[in-house]
């Protein structure tokens, strides 16, 4: 019984992960991003260590996924995202902070 419970936990740990990817894979976040290299935009691992230990973190990533933004990583700007729901925003950003896993 208790591996059954394990394994059931594990499960949906992972599940939150897969359904982060597919938010992401779905607003075209991969088009400009990948988990550990940089494409256009710079890569969610370089974004997580960049945000470490920030209390301010997460908001600020929802805002700048929502409002776009240029100059922090380079000259090409980061198109806003505002079809996105707030909630979704910070799900992506959160996400992202983790290091995408």
């Amino acid at each position: 019984m208790k591996k059954l419970t394990a394994i059931t936990l594990l499960a949906l740990a992972s599940t939150g992960a897969w359904a982060n990817a597919d938010l992401a894979k779905k607003n075209n976040c991969l088009a400009c991003h990948a988990v550990d290299k940089k494409i256009v935009g710079p890569a969610y691992q370089d974004v997580a260590k960049k945000y470490a230990g920030q209390a301010d973190a997460e908001a600020n990533l929802t805002k700048s996924i929502k409002a776009g933004g240029s100059g922090k990583w380079g000259p090409i700007p980061m198109p806003p995202q505002a079809q996105l729901s707030d909630a979704d925003a910070k799900t992506l950003a959160a996400w992202v902070l983790s290091g995408a896993k």
